[in-house]
């Protein structure tokens, strides 16, 4: 009796834990994360989440609860954007990471299991991931996080990621050592990251861990394996083996007049770090790898014999570190901060303070962007005042002139930059019109950016710029009035975007992407990641039998065989020809076009519904897309390769201006995206993607879509040496002028082999991409 009681009181006590657990898990509730009701669209979700994700990314907001609410939002996107877990919410109140009843089975035994008292903590044995990885939840890392924001941000920082899993003894047995050396790294500069292979298996699959618990660092986009033991001085030496090596210069009396000196070859500002320890702190090269592309980084030990002279001209305090940032003047520095220790928030505010020269060079766009923002409101005016002038001796006065004034009337809203005529030559045109009397000479221009496509206000100095006392007042005069009067401003052009002065050659490029190729296939070849070299492998071992079993049949083949051939086989051949000319001529002539030209309309919001959302069962819409540059060329060129399908009644063409419309174009491709790869190109144009050129084969009736990318120009098959002719037969409603410019040609080739991909399409062999709803076309 006592033990049937005592049984009953367990398990009332087991219930109430087991109900109690499952009423925590079912307070999640990711509509109101996210503000948004059940009914709503995916584009509605996606909205909110942007916004929310902006404002609450600890990046950016410095509440303390910053980080929770973000993660909290992240998994709300995660269930809602995923049409699956979103109807498993709304039916049974979890997402549920897995499908199946032996699954919900499984949460329901494991937080039956959390609420008994003799748990696995009672023998020290933390297999529970919750209760054991409380310090990573803040690092958990999930697959949308991962490719969309934590990609990007390897180009500024390398990340130290962990994959682990419940019940794995040897994750226990290094977390001590990981969360020391975590807190360590990340006070550096250092981005963490914890993925949970059993609850994240398409992110620890696409990152390549097989097993638990897996150490890999991220840089640049590319993933590197630890494969070393884990000790706090293995895991900071792979850190640092990850950043490249010509980070930060050594720098002696023999060469600093030299290094200060590059500020005008490279364009930036150059900084000195003097400290007494023998080898570089692992904080700087992780500053020198966040600012590369605005700072130049060197290092003074000043312990070494040969640095006196050098802490001497500068007058160091040799106990104290010391930053000093060098512009145009290499003989005194234009800011300098001393600290014992240096920490990262410092360094950083020092630094972003100072990212630019007192008048920098415009080498490309992304630098004009940066200082010359564009206006956002009346109080936000910020005006850039742009010497045109050349290089050489002869402009080197004007220069000077220019530097100091500008180095005199610098304020927050008034930013002075110069550009090369020569290197620059449509920037200068379209503002100094190619007028004779700036010929030659040094021209001052005040401008303002109204938009981001190029549109600008401006005033050019009526007199060409010698750097005078009479030009200076002239130009301070200008600068007071347009304080008070905006419309001092009167002209206005449309500039192109700016020629990328120091990018590399193609040649360079292509010799380091070959180089970062081979350095991962032999790092995996000497480590154990056999399954991502099996299809390398495989092609290989193939490649080699293929090669040695034709030589072999060569070698012992009879020569009579390959001179008499048997009559039989040559007419074998000559009616399997005729019959595939027969079947080829049949299928075309079921297809003939019925007119001489090609129908191409626009898809805007008007005909939206129309031609695509309300198109009838078994009828596409082949949609091109195209800009207003390109819009005359790629149709052409869309004419040619369709006309012979215009026969077909269930096809419509028509085309899509990218410049209108390019949400709605990325948030279809979005669901076109080969999750496996990370290509290269998460760096500095990952979100102005080049899409003209893009073909999509829509299907309304049944939502899927089918995409053909465009055929890149040099590529084999295409005819770079000629230029195609246009039939005046055949044409579409948007009629241009045909060119044969390099620059047409490689327009025109964007649609090479398209007529290929629309046999593919009739054939019903392409790839199909499926998605939930068409989205509004604003």
């Amino acid at each position: 009796m006592e033990l049937g009681r005592a049984g009953l009181a367990w398990a009332a006590a087991l219930l109430l834990a087991a109900l109690g657990a499952q009423a925590a898990a079912g307070d999640f509730d990711p509509y109101r994360v996210l503000g948004v009701g059940r009914s709503s669209s995916q584009a509605d979700i996606k909205k909110a989440y942007k916004r929310l994700a902006r404002e609450w990314h600890p990046d950016k907001n410095k509440d303390p609860g910053a980080e929770d609410k973000f993660i909290q939002i992240s998994k709300a996107y995660e269930i809602l954007s995923n049409e699956e877990k979103r109807a498993n919410f709304d039916r049974y109140g979890d997402a549920g990471e897995s499908q199946g009843y032996s699954q919900h089975q499984h949460r329901q035994f494991h937080h039956f299991h959390e609420g008994f008292y003799f748990d696995e903590s009672f023998f020290h044995f933390p297999f529970n991931s919750e209760r054991r990885d409380t310090s990573d939840e803040k690092y958990l890392l999930h697959f949308s996080h991962y490719i969309n924001e934590i990609v990007p941000d390897s180009f500024k920082k390398p990340y130290l990621i962990k994959i682990t899993s419940d019940w794995c003894f040897s994750c226990i047995h290094i977390e001590p050592v990981w969360k020391e050396v975590a807190q360590e790294l990340e006070a550096l500069g250092v981005g963490i990251g914890v993925v949970h292979a059993g609850y994240e298996r398409r992110l620890a699959h696409h990152l390549g861990a097989h097993s638990t618990p897996s150490l890999l660092g991220l840089i640049n986009g590319k993933i590197t394996f630890f494969h070393n033991a884990v000790i706090r001085e293995n895991l900071r030496q792979f850190v640092e083996n990850l950043l490249p090596g010509n980070l930060v210069e050594k720098i002696t009396d023999k060469n600093y007049i030299r290094f200060l000196s590059n500020w005008k070859k490279e364009n930036k500002p150059h900084v000195l770090l003097f400290d007494h320890m023998p080898v570089v702190p692992l904080l700087y090269k992780l500053t020198a790898f966040a600012y590369r592309d605005y700072l130049s980084f060197g290092y003074v030990y000043v312990g070494l014999r040969g640095t006196e002279e050098l802490s001497s001209q500068y007058n160091i305090n040799v106990y104290t570190p010391t930053m000093m940032i060098f512009k145009e003047h290499i003989d005194r520095p234009a800011d300098v901060v001393q600290a014992r220790d240096m920490k990262k928030q410092l360094i950083d505010d020092f630094l972003s303070q100072n990212k630019f020269l007192m008048v920098a060079r415009l080498t490309n766009q992304r630098l004009f962007q940066e200082l010359c923002p564009v206006k956002k409101s009346h109080r936000q005016r910020k005006h850039c005042v742009v010497l045109l002038t050349g290089e050489g001796d002869k402009f080197a006065e004007a220069y000077e002139a220019f530097l100091t004034f500008a180095v005199a009337n610098t304020k927050d809203t008034l930013k002075f930059v110069h550009i090369y005529n020569d290197r620059q030559p449509e920037f200068a045109d379209a503002l100094l019109m190619d007028e004779e009397k700036y010929r030659g000479k040094s021209a001052v221009v005040i401008l303002e950016r109204r938009n981001n496509a190029g549109k600008i206000a401006y005033k050019t100095l009526e007199e060409a710029w010698q750097g005078s006392k009479e030009d200076n007042f002239i130009l301070l005069d200008l600068l007071e009035q347009l304080r008070t009067d905006p419309g001092l401003l009167s002209s206005e052009t449309v500039l192109a975007d700016l020629n990328d002065e120091l990018a590399p050659m193609f040649l360079i490029r292509w010799l380091y992407s070959m180089l970062d190729y081979i350095s991962d296939c032999w790092d995996s070849l000497f480590h154990s990641n056999w399954r991502e070299m099996m299809p390398l492998l495989s092609l290989l071992f193939s490649a080699l039998f293929i090669l040695f079993g034709t030589v072999i049949v060569q070698a012992f083949s009879d020569s009579s065989d390959t001179r008499d051939s048997p009559p039989s086989e040559k007419e074998e051949t000559a009616a399997k020809t005729e019959k595939n000319d027969a079947s080829f001529s049949k299928e075309s002539n079921s297809r003939i076009p019925k007119k001489g030209f090609v129908e191409v309309t626009e898809l805007t919001d008007i005909n939206y519904n129309s031609n695509l959302v309300r198109l009838r069962p078994g009828h596409m819409n082949v949609v091109l897309i195209l800009s207003n540059s390109t819009k005359t060329l790629l149709l052409q060129k869309f004419a040619l390769e369709v006309y012979t399908f215009t026969g077909s009644s269930s096809l419509h063409f028509s085309f899509l201006s990218l410049d209108k419309h390019r949400e709605w174009l990325e948030y279809l491709l979005e669901f076109a995206q080969d999750a496996a790869p990370i290509p290269n190109q998460y760096d500095k144009h990952f979100l102005e993607r080049d899409y003209t050129g893009y073909v999509l084969a829509l299907n309304g009736h049944k939502k899927y879509f089918c995409l053909f990318k465009p055929h890149r120009s040099g590529d084999e098959g295409g005819t770079p040496g000629s230029c195609e002719d246009y039939d005046s037969s055949l044409h579409t409603e948007a009629r241009g002028k045909s060119s044969c410019s390099p620059g047409s040609r490689s327009i025109k080739n964007k649609l090479h082999k398209l007529s290929f991909w629309m046999e593919r399409l009739l054939e019903g062999s392409l790839q199909r991409f499926y998605i939930p709803s068409w989205p509004a076309l604003d």
